[in-house]
C-alpha cells in the first residue's frame, strides 16, 4: 500500500501511543491521559520507541496489497489480510510457539496503526490559499 510520510508517521505514532498506554501504570489506571502521558516523555524516550516499533510496524504496512480509498475514509485490512502479511515478515527463525506470539502482537500493532491513520483527502479539492 502506499501511504504518505504523514500517514505512516501518524500511524506509527498511534501504534506507540497504544504501546505506551499499556506500560504506563498512570494511564492503565486512568489517572491520567495518553496523550498527557506521551507529552511528558522526553524526545529520546519518545525516539526510542518509535524506533523499536518502526521495524515491526512499518515494512508490514508497506507490504499491504493496495486498496483503493474513497476521500475521507481510511482504509481497512481484515485481520487475515494483515495476519498473512505478517506472516510473510516474520519468517520461520523463530519457534512455532514463539513464531505465534510474535504474529499476533504484530497483527494487533498493525491493526492500532490503521486505526491512527487519519482520513485521506481529495488530492483534487486541496484549495490553496492566494497568500502563497
Amino acid at each position: 500500500m502506499r501511504f504518505t510520510e504523514h500517514e505512516l508517521t501518524a500511524a506509527l505514532t498511534g501504534a506507540a501511543k497504544t504501546v505506551f498506554a499499556a506500560q504506563d501504570k498512570d494511564v492503565r489506571r486512568g489517572r491520567r491521559d495518553v496523550d498527557e502521558a506521551w507529552k511528558a516523555l522526553t524526545t529520546v524516550q519518545r525516539f526510542h520507541l518509535l524506533d523499536a516499533l518502526g521495524e515491526q510496524v512499518l515494512p508490514v504496512l508497506v507490504a499491504l496489497p493496495d486498496v483503493t480509498v474513497e476521500p475521507g475514509t481510511r482504509p481497512t485490512y481484515s485481520d487475515a489480510e494483515v495476519t498473512r502479511v505478517v506472516e510473510e515478515k516474520v519468517g520461520d527463525s523463530v519457534g512455532r510457539v514463539r513464531r505465534a506470539l510474535v504474529v499476533k502482537g504484530r497483527v494487533a500493532l498493525v491493526q492500532a496503526a490503521l486505526a491512527a491513520l487519519p482520513p485521506r483527502q481529495d488530492p483534487d479539492a486541496l484549495v490553496v490559499p492566494d497568500h502563497l
